[in-house]
């Protein structure tokens, strides 16, 4: 499962080896050249917007765990299988979203409904005005 194309794997140490003297660029064996692109491909994650890795121990046990909790822009190619549960993710959290905005206006026009005292149904009541009109 390799993201991240040969040619695109190298491109840092390129840049960085062009902006130096041919001489010095070339004198980079291909050891050091892997190092480099260790190097620097280590460091692009750590770029977070919100970067949260607490660690908890547990009391009397030799184990500990870490939660990890990451916020930012995404910047490596996705699996085809990736892009497809990225978009069912997407997709179910608008239903949720909606779901819940239809239901707070349907409770919002509940309330109205029964403030103005319009009776739809006689001796019919969800009881959420009444708990509603408790608390004042």
């Amino acid at each position: 499962m390799n993201r991240i194309k040969p040619a695109d794997k190298n491109l840092k140490v390129n840049q960085l080896l062009n902006g130096m003297e041919k001489s010095v660029a070339d004198s980079f064996t291909a050891k050091q050249r892997k190092a480099l692109q260790k190097s620097i491909s280590t460091q692009d994650w750590r770029q977070h917007d919100v970067d949260f890795r607490p660690t908890l121990a547990v009391p009397f046990l030799p184990w500990s765990f870490y939660l990890v909790f990451l916020v930012g822009v995404n910047r490596r190619g996705l699996l085809p299988a990736e892009r497809f549960i990225a978009f069912t993710m997407f997709l179910l959290a608008i239903f949720i979203f909606g779901l819940t905005i239809i239901g707070c206006a349907l409770l919002l026009l509940y309330l109205l409904k029964s403030w103005l005292g319009i009776d739809l149904f006689p001796n019919e009541s969800l009881g959420i005005w009444d708990n509603i009109k408790s608390y004042f």
